[in-house]
């Protein structure tokens, strides 16, 4: 099954700690090495973005940041494991990095599967 990671935060995120870019990415070759890890990436500060969004029949865009958002998308990795349960295992051990190296830092990994093949 292949399962997408969207790892979300309230407000400002704090810089990573240099240990915590050097967890995370032994954890990514690891996982990339083992042919678990698809694909994955941190997200620019949502100031760079833009939502397209459709409301009333009406098209707009809007630059960012977002005065409503509440969380932010930081980044995301695409898994391929075996079910739902690999898939919970895996984002915890992915948190656990952050509640290790970054103290204080709170934050959610969604993860949810595809759908189809």
């Amino acid at each position: 099954m292949r399962f997408m990671y969207i790892v979300k935060h309230p407000g400002p995120s704090a810089t990573p700690t240099p240990e915590l870019m050097e967890a995370m990415h032994k954890l990514a070759d690891r996982e990339t090495k083992a042919g678990r890890m698809l694909d994955s990436g941190g997200l620019m500060p949502v100031e760079t973005g833009a939502q397209v969004r459709i409301a009333g029949g009406k098209l707009s865009v809007i630059d960012g940041p977002f005065v409503e958002t509440k969380e932010i998308v930081g980044g995301y990795a695409i898994f391929e494991l075996r079910d739902k349960q690999e898939a919970v295992a895996m984002a915890k051990e992915f948190m656990q990095l952050h509640l290790d190296h970054l103290p204080g830092w709170e934050g959610t990994c969604e993860l949810r599967a595809f759908a189809g093949p």
